[in-house]
């Protein structure tokens, strides 16, 4: 792939991990319960290891034209649905209209930047390139993954307050 077109992928997943911090900073902001709060910092204070992590890499291959092999790979993001998944969270967010309709529109950031990683990785040939987006691939997964969970619980309470259910 060409310089231009790296250079580009890379300042175009700085922006989109920029968006979602400050997406979620500003529902953090303006959360009303504890829990939803520590939700979106914790959700923004991701997004800002992200910056990080590619704005190195930005640099590094702006320097050298290529990817550092990452020790960012050490970080996971596995334990952060049990930080957040908990019972106040769930009946805090019921009970917030904008912070459940946030949690859709936090998906729909969350699926274009998988979509991105995952392209990217497919077609890098740089193997530090391609680790570096699968691995953020991976990691926005996980967050998809919690954010469904979230809103399947937050569609499943709507129906059982207002007896959609079919039995």
């Amino acid at each position: 792939m060409s310089e231009d077109k790296t250079i580009e992928i890379l300042k175009s997943a700085i922006l989109l991990e920029k968006k979602g911090q400050a997406f979620y900073s500003k529902i953090a902001r303006q959360a009303a319960g504890k829990a939803v709060k520590t939700f979106f910092e914790l959700m923004a204070d991701e997004e800002v290891k992200h910056v990080a992590i590619l704005t190195e890499q930005f640099k590094a291959y702006r320097q050298n034209k290529k990817f550092n092999p990452g020790d960012y790979q050490k970080e996971r993001g596995d334990g952060i649905s049990a930080k957040v998944l908990t019972k106040d969270l769930k009946k805090e967010m019921s009970a917030a209209d904008y912070e459940a309709a946030a949690i859709s529109a936090a998906m729909a950031m969350e699926k274009n930047a998988i979509q991105l990683y995952s392209d990217r990785a497919a077609d890098a040939s740089d193997s530090n390139e391609k680790a570096l987006y699968k691995w953020l691939a991976e990691w926005e997964v996980q967050h998809l993954n919690f954010l469904a969970e979230i809103d399947k619980e937050l569609t499943e309470q709507v129906w059982y307050d207002n007896n959609f259910w079919p039995f």
